[in-house]
C-alpha cells in the first residue's frame, strides 16, 4: 500500500469525493481516556471493529497500550494477546488495519496476522527496531512526534514555538527513520496533538498545519476526544460530548490537506468530511 487519498462516491453516483482517510479508533485497553474496558473483550473489540468499518472507517486502528498522560506501560505479551486476535478477524474480513503500538514485537504479530500500517506514537524512538519492522514489510509507518512516555509528557510541553520546535523534531525523525531504510514513499507524519503539548500548543499546531506540511509528507491528524475540545464545553464535558467538536476539526484538516483524521466516532466525521469535500466540489467547479 502506497500512502494516498481515498476516494468516496455519493449515493446518487456522481463524481467521486475526494477526502482523507479515516482509521477508527479501536482501544482494547481497561484504562484508555475514552473508551478503555469497552472492548477489553475479543469479541466485543472485532464487533466494533466491524461497526467502525460499516459507518465509513477505511482503517481500524487497533491498540492494546494506552498513551493516556500519566499511564504506565503494558507489559509486551500481554499487549499482543490483546490486539492479535481482533486483527486477524477484522483483516480475515477483509477490512484494513492498522496495529497502534511502540514496540517492534507487537508490531511484527500485528503485521503476521494482517495488519498493513504500523502507527507508532513514539516514531521509533521508544523501540527503535519496529523501524525495520515496518521497512522489511513494506508498508506504512506513521511517525508522531513524541518527547516521552506518558507518565512524563506533560512536564515536557515547553516550546519557543510549538510549530517550529516540532518541524524541526519531526525533521530530525524523518531523516533518522530514512536512513535506518523505510521508504520515504511510505512515511506519514502526525504532530501528535495532546503528547507533550497543551491547549494552546494544539491549536497553534493545527491552524498552522501547512508549516507542517513542509517537510514533505502526509500528515495524520489525531484530535479526537482530546481534553483541549473538551476546554471548550462547559465543565470540560465527558468525552463522548467532544465527538461534535472533533468532526468540526476533522472537516477543517481535510481543508487544510491532511492525509487521515484519526477519531473515535467515524459517523460524525465522515459526514463532516462529504460536507467539506462537496464545499470544495462546488468550490472548483467550472462555471
Amino acid at each position: 500500500m502506497t500512502v494516498h487519498t481515498t476516494q468516496q462516491a455519493t449515493p446518487e453516483g456522481s463524481p467521486a469525493l475526494v477526502r482523507p482517510l479515516v482509521f477508527g479508533v479501536l482501544n482494547v485497553t481497561p484504562d484508555s481516556f475514552s473508551d478503555g474496558g469497552r472492548f477489553l473483550d475479543p469479541d466485543a473489540a472485532i464487533a466494533r471493529g466491524l461497526e467502525l468499518s460499516a459507518q465509513g472507517a477505511d482503517v481500524i486502528d487497533v491498540g492494546g497500550e494506552t498513551t493516556r498522560p500519566g499511564a504506565a506501560r503494558t507489559d509486551a505479551g500481554e499487549e499482543a494477546d490483546r490486539v492479535v486476535p481482533v486483527i486477524r478477524e477484522l483483516a480475515a474480513r477483509g477490512i484494513r488495519v492498522s496495529i497502534d503500538t511502540m514496540r517492534a514485537s507487537t508490531a511484527a504479530a500485528a503485521l503476521e496476522a494482517g495488519a498493513t500500517i504500523v502507527n507508532d506514537v513514539s516514531g521509533g524512538l521508544a523501540d527503535p527496531g519496529i523501524v525495520p519492522v515496518a521497512a522489511n514489510a513494506q508498508v506504512p509507518f506513521v511517525a508522531m512526534h513524541w518527547r516521552g512516555h506518558s507518565d512524563t509528557m506533560t512536564s515536557r510541553a515547553i516550546y519557543d514555538d510549538v510549530v517550529a520546535d516540532v518541524r524541526r523534531e519531526l525533521g530530525a525523525r524523518v531523516e533518522a527513520l530514512l536512513a535506518a531504510g523505510l521508504d520515504p514513499a511510505k512515511l506519514v507524519l502526525d504532530p501528535g496533538l495532546g503528547f507533550a503539548k497543551d491547549a494552546d500548543h494544539n491549536w497553534q499546531l493545527l491552524g498552522r498545519m501547512t508549516e507542517l506540511q513542509s517537510l514533505g509528507f502526509p500528515l495524520l491528524i489525531g484530535a479526537s476526544r482530546k481534553r483541549f475540545l473538551g476546554a471548550l464545553l462547559p465543565d470540560g464535558a465527558p468525552v463522548e460530548q467532544r465527538d461534535l467538536g472533533t468532526a468540526v476539526v476533522s472537516a477543517l484538516s481535510a481543508t487544510s490537506g491532511a492525509w487521515a483524521v484519526r477519531v473515535h466516532d467515524v459517523a460524525s466525521t465522515v459526514a463532516a468530511l462529504d460536507v467539506a469535500a462537496a464545499w470544495r466540489r462546488g468550490a472548483e467547479a467550472t462555471r
